[in-house]
């Protein structure tokens, strides 16, 4: 069973391999993992489904120079920029790796056959056009920086408002009882 979505081992060892630290072999052994094969239909240039080394190759040709995971969920589509149609089938598959560098996207349809110990998996990455804008809802380092002190400065002013580090009456009464049972 994996432990990593498989556009995570694609988006790492596609970067690895677009930035020229791994062979493709290397690269696509590791994304195919314990799977029976990977190919990727919808490819541009291409009218029939392809493997994986000649995927990525025809994706650096493309103009790709890095690949990004996009790990949707129901109500938080977190990676996603759109359009409806990747957006819909990246949610369904629950994840999803985006190009950046060329306006595509692909999404894994995960196919298995076999008795029970012996199953065979295929994956299948559909190749979709994509928005070529950062999602939305993944803020830059300094925006969450940002969030994140003023969501820590407003928890301090209510609890600090709210005097919930004093002890008030029902506190003290509360270890008076506990000290009396002691």
């Amino acid at each position: 069973m994996l432990s990593e979505p498989r556009s995570g081992r694609l988006a790492a060892w596609g970067n690895g391999l677009l930035a020229g630290l791994v062979s493709p072999d290397d690269a696509v052994l590791a994304i195919v993992g314990d799977d029976a094969v990977h190919r990727v239909e919808g490819l541009p240039g291409e009218t029939a489904a392809v493997g994986l080394t000649l995927a990525l190759g025809r994706l650096r040709s493309l103009g790709v120079t890095g690949l990004r995971v996009a790990l949707p969920a129901p109500g938080h589509p977190l990676g996603l920029s759109g359009p409806p149609e990747f957006n819909a089938r990246a949610l369904e598959a629950e994840e999803a790796v985006v190009c950046h560098g060329a306006a595509l996207g692909l999404v894994p349809e995960v196919y298995e056959a076999g008795p029970a110990g012996d199953v065979h998996v295929e994956v299948v990455w559909q190749v979709l056009p994509v928005r070529e804008a950062p999602p939305a809802d993944v803020p830059s380092l300094g925006e969450a920086e940002r969030e994140l002190a003023e969501a820590l400065r407003e928890a301090t002013e209510v609890l600090s408002r709210l005097d919930v580090a004093a002890s008030g009456p029902v506190a003290e009464a509360a270890i008076g009882a506990y000290r009396a049972r002691a």
